[in-house]
């Protein structure tokens, strides 16, 4: 008798607390895009940029890419590059990784994203990509907007 009452209260407790579970992080996010800097990887290839990027729209967006400029240590332009994201779907977390050739991750310094060279996403407004973009950085590299 005990056993059962203590298994049915582990299971209402249980229920109780998906219950009231903070909303995801994506229910926070809103109508718009975020990008995060990961992770970063120097390799003979070059570096390695790892973004997690996230879509709060209500839509897919089908393609995303974007105009971005890569600063060095110092301050100073390293190089302006296109990355492409390209499918974003609507809800769901995306990791997206472009290699920098001839570049050491420990010499970059910041990241700007520029602008949206395409963004396709049907049933949302043109600036889907670029309106209240949220950027964010989990290593020693800045990302701006």
């Amino acid at each position: 008798m005990t056993k059962t009452l203590l298994i049915s209260g582990i299971a209402a407790i249980l229920h109780v607390s998906t219950l009231v579970l903070p909303a995801s992080a994506q229910d926070d996010l809103g109508a718009r895009l975020s990008i995060e800097l990961n992770q970063t990887e120097s390799r003979d290839a070059g570096c390695t940029l790892s973004f997690l990027v996230q879509n709060g729209h209500p839509a897919d967006v089908t393609r995303a890419v974007f105009e971005t400029v890569l600063f060095d240590a110092a301050g100073q332009v390293e190089r302006l590059t296109l990355f492409d994201f390209d499918t974003l779907p609507a809800g769901r977390p995306r990791v997206r990784q472009f290699v920098v050739p001839d570049a050491m991750c420990e010499d970059l310094g910041r990241v700007l994203i520029n602008g949206a060279e395409t963004c396709e996403a049907e049933g949302l407004p043109a600036d889907a990509c670029t309106r209240d973009l949220r950027l964010d950085s989990r290593v020693g590299i800045e990302v701006i907007g």
